[in-house]
């Protein structure tokens, strides 16, 4: 069978394989084994699995088999920049790392387009737009998973309830909520795209604090994302 991958992380598993977590198109999210020998078969598998890669692989689904046989794999979409610019590669692991935390096992091809599409721009993206893409592809991708907040609940001097996603006349009793100024800012990032990412200007601490609150409000509905805290600490460091 073939199937459609976009490539998340690489564990090592022994001196000669790695496991390779992936979401696919047909299959939702899989394991998939890959060489880990010095080859240049494991060479090539290990240039194609890097963080959001896109790949089709031929592959062999049976009932019980939690890792998959990864064979003739060939690249669906060459992203010659996310390769080349270190901050792109952080960039990609960053967003691979996250939907690594918070995609469930089931087919999706709604959210496999939108990562798919994702990627693309961030290839093309010039150097703000890399810049601001982990904030809009946090916010884009809350409303794949629809736990976006209601922003036509917004008005200025509302505070966002953090565990409701609405925005609020008074703070909740329950204390998760943003303070006015980053619940004004989290409404404006509605309007940011893929397309406008790059006229938004973020100093590095605005950055870093949508950033955070994204993922707080992420760990609420969604998953706890600790794991990509040590990836975000890298990538700030870049930015």
């Amino acid at each position: 069978m073939r199937i459609s991958i976009i490539t998340l992380k690489v564990t090592r598993y022994s001196d000669t394989q790695s496991i390779l977590t992936a979401f696919s198109r047909q299959q939702g999210r899989v394991a998939m084994a890959l060489p880990a020998g010095k080859g240049r078969e494991a060479s090539r598998l290990r240039a194609l699995s890097m963080p959001l890669g896109i790949v089709e692989c031929e592959t062999d689904i049976r009932p019980g088999r939690d890792v998959l046989p990864m064979r003739q794999a060939r690249p669906l979409s060459v992203h010659a920049s996310l390769r080349s610019n270190p901050l792109k590669q952080m960039v990609a692991m960053f967003a691979a790392e996250v939907l690594s935390l918070v995609i469930g096992g089931e087919p999706d091809e709604k959210l496999f387009d939108f990562v798919a599409a994702a990627t693309d721009r961030l290839d093309r993206a010039d150097s703000r737009a890399t810049a601001n893409f982990p904030v809009c592809f946090l916010y884009r991708l809350g409303e794949i998973l629809g736990v976006e907040p209601d922003v036509s609940t917004f008005t200025k001097g509302r505070l966002l309830d953090m565990r409701d996603g609405r925005w609020r006349m008074t703070a909740p009793l329950h204390g998760e909520c943003l303070s006015p100024s980053a619940s004004e800012a989290a409404a404006m990032l509605s309007r940011m795209t893929f397309d406008n990412m790059g006229a938004f200007r973020f100093s590095r601490e605005e950055r870093a604090e949508v950033t955070d609150a994204i993922l707080r409000y992420y760990s609420i509905h969604l998953s706890p994302l600790g794991g990509a805290a040590k990836t975000l600490d890298v990538l700030r460091s870049m930015l």
